[in-house]
Formats: structure tokens, sequence, C-alpha cells
């Protein structure tokens, strides 16, 4: 688990209130795209799951000026079988809830790996803004999640692009078979 848990009920309900409409503005903008470049790549972590990208989401913007990469994880509550594939098909129903806060950039969408967790693997300008979703995210999450199944890490001064060509870039130690320690990316 993180260091750090949900952010207080009132403050991460409306930091997702003010996500939804700015959600709104880039919708009306042309700002949001789902790219298909990756859809489909398969990702390795250190503690020897494999997870494929399901979707990308891109917010059009300037390249990040404080980059990070932010891995986000948790397991469903009941959802077995066929239900997977009905998380995946409803799950751009949630790009409301993520896509509007400040400092987002990308999103891919990481279909269950063998232990049944879900990853989202973002590029984050800013890791404090970084950390701020992922800690709002964690009330919508607990909504549907298995108890204790949601973690997140951030990653600061790393693209994401970077990250997927050369995944050697987290060599961290104590850390070779974290969760979130991306080690291949085919």
């Amino acid at each position: 688990m993180s260091d750090f848990g949900p952010l207080p009920a009132v403050r991460a309900w409306m930091a997702v209130g003010r996500c939804v409409g700015m959600t709104a503005v880039l919708v009306a903008r042309a700002r949001i795209h789902h790219p298909r470049e990756l859809v489909g790549r398969e990702l390795a972590f250190g503690d020897g799951t494999r997870a494929r990208v399901y979707r990308e989401t891109r917010v059009d913007r300037a390249p990040p000026a404080d980059p990070c990469v932010l891995v986000v994880a948790f397991r469903l509550r009941r959802v077995r079988g066929w239900g997977h594939t009905a998380f995946r098909l409803e799950s751009i129903l949630n790009t409301p809830l993520f896509v509007g806060f400040p400092g987002m950039c990308t999103k891919l969408w990481l279909a269950h790996d063998e232990r049944g967790v879900y990853r989202g693997l973002y590029e984050w300008d800013g890791p404090r803004a970084a950390e701020e979703y992922a800690r709002s995210l964690w009330r919508v999450l607990a909504l549907v999640s298995e108890p204790g199944s949601i973690d997140y890490r951030v990653v600061p001064g790393l693209r994401r692009d970077v990250l997927l060509e050369d995944p050697t870039v987290l060599s961290l130690g104590s850390e070779e078979t974290a969760w979130w320690r991306l080690v291949a990316a085919a």
C-alpha cells in the first residue's frame, strides 16, 4: 500500500466535481482523443504479472513542464469472467472522472492481469497534481473495488514514452519486484 490513503471525502468529491466540469470544456473543444497505436501492447510488471493496453486517453495540451508517471492499481469487487469484458466496455464512461484533473496528459488503460488487478499508467504534469488526483480517485474506486486493493505510485521526472521505450529506467533496488514497476513493454 501507499503511504497515503484517500483525500478527505469532501475535498476528494469536490475535486472530482471540478474535474467533470473541466471535462465538459475539453469535450466541447475536442481536446480529448483515444489513439490506437498502443492498444494491444502487453506490459509486464515487477511482480510477474502482465496486462494488455485496451484503451488510451490523451488530452491536447502543452508537453508537461514537470513530467511524472503515475501508476494506479485496484481489483474490482465481485467482477469475474464476462464481467471484466463489461467493465472494459463501460469504462469509457469513467473518462469524465479523471481527464479534467489539472496536469493530466495521457492514460493507458490496462486490462486485468492474472490476479484480477487493473492498472492505469498515466503521464502527468507535476507529481503533486498526480498525487492529488490519485488520492481523489481513491474515493471513486473505493465504491467498486475490493477493500485494500487500491494503490498508486508517482515517479517524478519521467515521461511515459521514455518508460515504455526503456523500462530499465525504473531499476530501483528493493523495488525490483514491485507491482507498479514496469519491466517490459512488448
